[in-house]
């Protein structure tokens, strides 16, 4: 992790869950995240069996130009929708958080570097059943909130077990067979269709206000 929103949720994240595996759902105060809380968004998964966002930050919803409050986080990706589904549910079965790298892509041609990172909570009967999560850009550039983002391409994700003092590591390629880590990122080639395909989607759509899903206490 590079990026202080990432940096500041992990550690926040890290002193809630004390010796167990992740903090209770009911321990995060947004109060307690009050400089990082746009950038903040909680995922679970929804009546469909998808990870679906349950909240996100309004700074999100500038991001990608509309409100995101039960979208499939998958939705968000350009190329390999199974693998990031699989990726949040294996942090949410493992209780081991992970940080993404992503380059977002605008219909413009715009693009940007961002860290996401993803860190399980539990239920009051012990399993993890949602996710914690901030997105953040790598560098200030002036368009972004503006221009909407199309996509995310993902750029690379690991596990950040290490950062937990555990003695046990686990494979640090794969959750399990079910559950893989790294997603193929996208050719260039897919990069280009999926930006052209928008582009002349979004010439036949109508106009629709951007409303944020704001979290909430």
């Amino acid at each position: 992790m590079r990026l202080k929103t990432t940096i500041d949720l992990f550690e926040y994240w890290n002193r809630l869950r004390g010796q167990d595996l992740a903090p209770l759902r009911s321990q995060v105060e947004p109060t307690d995240l009050r400089q990082v809380l746009s950038s903040v968004f909680l995922l679970e998964t929804s009546d469909t069996g998808r990870v679906a966002f349950r909240l996100a930050g309004t700074r999100i919803c500038d991001l990608f130009g509309r409100d995101l409050g039960g979208a499939p986080f998958s939705e968000l990706w350009a190329h390999g929708n199974d693998d990031i589904e699989h990726t949040a549910a294996g942090v949410m079965t493992h209780a081991i958080p992970a940080l993404l790298n992503a380059t977002g892509f605008t219909a413009a041609g715009h693009r940007a570097c961002f860290e996401i990172i993803l860190l399980p909570l539990r239920a009051d009967d012990g399993e993890c059943d949602k996710l914690l999560g901030a997105i953040a850009p790598a560098a200030a550039v002036s368009w972004l909130e503006v221009v909407p983002l199309q996509f995310l391409a993902l750029d690379r994700s690991r596990l950040l077990h290490e950062r937990l003092g555990g003695d046990e590591e686990p494979n640090d390629t794969e959750f399990d067979d079910q559950h893989t880590l790294y997603a193929r990122p996208p050719s260039i080639a897919d990069t280009m269709r999926r930006v052209m395909s928008s582009l002349f989607v979004e010439a036949d759509a109508p106009g629709v206000p951007v409303r944020h899903n704001r979290l909430r206490a």
